[in-house]
């Protein structure tokens, strides 16, 4: 591997007026502080200062070629972990320039610590052991790779029996299942053998276990089946979906009939996650379709939102507890589907807060009224559609917060920091944790709002 393409995870440094020397630092940390909304201009002598307050923890993730789509591996150490330090698994899969050099790669972030402003301050303790202390909570990542053919669109990962694997669609419209468990293997051995490097790369010779080159096209969408193991569904910018179905030999039955439907590009699939044969998928021709796939291919549609959005529709994400649909597109809008009014096609909620194209929104995985979204305006939203504005409160606050005031009170928080933002996901093993990437790097952190 070249040597740019070495990994590192940070832990994040909020607070910038700390590399500051001069006497100016201490004047701007004593200035006047406000709130910062997305688009508001700045000006020349205002600087962004990330509030270290707001986050419980927050640290940053960078890989060499960047990595536009990935996905949290499921792992052993138990669920509702909340004692820290934390670790994740992720898998993701990398958009180099040169196509040759692509990677899926698994990733193990550990010894995840509290943020720097949540710590006790010890004001009597040396420097020296303070620096011993900080060198010991430096978050660590263990990196196993495998060259991948093209760049890596997207990444879904799944577990089928006691065996871990992930699908992603390849630019060069091939689809590849990856059996993961010799790479969490390697980045486990890294943790076991500690060494002074924080970072450990290792690269494994390892071929897809299976791979589907029927789609006529390149692709972005794909979804495993969460209610039926191994059941698979790829869509392409073609305009086509195709089922997969496990078979014997760790092999997958691939339906070449595709269900027929939309018109344009499929950007994006979700299995429904009570039900084993319904799937939701939204496209370019601006519509959101759910099928029965038990049903011949030209009759499998059996809802459709014609017009769901006015331009293209990206991204979907299905609410595990009600049957709420969040969808997201390049008008900016936030829809929140009611399936059982689905056919009106009126959703029950829009938000417009994004001010460009969104490009990832998911539900939280146990609260039924939590989502977050982002996309191409540098912004992570997390929203709360149990919250009700309060008309009294909101009164009093009016004189002097009035640009606050018109946010939707729905929105509990916004993340900022990352550049473009592509893929969130929160961690269903850990309360809280979100998990992002963008143009610039991973993000994992959790707020005080969630």
């Amino acid at each position: 591997m070249e040597e740019d393409n070495e990994m590192q995870i940070d832990e994040n440094v909020s607070d910038m007026d700390e590399s500051e020397d001069d006497s100016d630092s201490e004047s701007k940390s004593e200035g006047k502080k406000g709130v910062y909304l997305p688009g508001q201009p700045l000006a020349e002598d205002e600087e962004l200062v990330c509030d270290d307050s707001a986050y419980i923890m927050m640290h940053q993730a960078h890989t060499g070629a960047p990595c536009l789509s990935f996905d949290i591996i499921q792992d052993e150490l138990g669920d509702n972990r909340e004692t820290f330090p934390l670790t994740a698994y992720i898998v993701a899969g990398t958009q180099a320039a040169q196509a040759h050099v692509n990677n899926v790669i698994v990733m193990k972030m550990s010894n995840l610590h509290r943020t720097s402003k949540e710590r006790e301050d010890d004001e009597e303790s040396d420097s020296s052991e303070e620096e011993e202390e900080d060198d010991e909570k430096k978050p660590r990542m263990n990196c196993a790779l495998v060259r991948h053919q093209g760049c890596v669109n997207r990444i879904r990962a799944t577990r089928i029996g006691n065996e871990n694997f992930a699908a992603s669609w390849s630019e060069l419209g091939r689809v590849n299942i990856w059996k993961l468990d010799d790479m969490i293997e390697k980045v486990d051995e890294g943790s076991a053998n500690p060494t002074d490097k924080k970072h450990i790369r290792s690269e494994l010779d390892l071929k897809p276990v299976y791979t589907f080159t029927g789609h006529q096209q390149e692709g972005f969408a794909i979804d495993w089946n969460t209610v039926s193991q191994g059941v698979l569904a790829t869509g392409d910018c073609r305009r086509d979906i195709h089922i997969w179905q496990p078979s014997e030999g760790g092999k997958w039955n691939v339906d070449q009939r595709p269900l027929v439907g939309h018109t344009a590009s499929v950007e994006d699939l979700q299995w429904s996650p009570n039900e084993k044969s319904v799937l939701a998928s939204c496209s370019v021709d601006k519509s959101v379709r759910i099928w029965d796939c038990r049903a011949a291919p030209h009759k499998a549609c059996m809802l459709t939102c014609p017009d769901a959005h006015d331009s293209d529709v990206n991204v979907l994400s299905w609410n595990r507890n009600e049957p709420f649909l969040a969808s997201g597109g390049d008008d900016g809008l936030l829809h929140i589907w009611d399936l059982r009014q689905f056919q009106s096609g009126k959703p029950i909620a829009s938000f417009k807060h994004h001010t460009n194209y969104i490009t990832t929104v998911e539900w939280h995985p146990k609260d039924s009224t939590v989502l977050a979204s982002g996309g191409a305006d540098d912004q992570i939203a997390l929203w709360d559609l149990a919250v009700e504005k309060d008309d009294e409160t909101a009164t009093e606050k009016a004189a002097n917060q009035d640009e606050l005031n018109n946010l939707p009170p729905q929105l509990l928080f916004i993340h900022q920091g990352q550049q473009d933002v592509k893929e969130i996901h929160w961690h269903p093993q850990l309360p809280g944790v979100i998990l992002s990437t963008a143009h610039s790097g991973f993000n994992i952190f959790r707020t005080i709002s969630v």
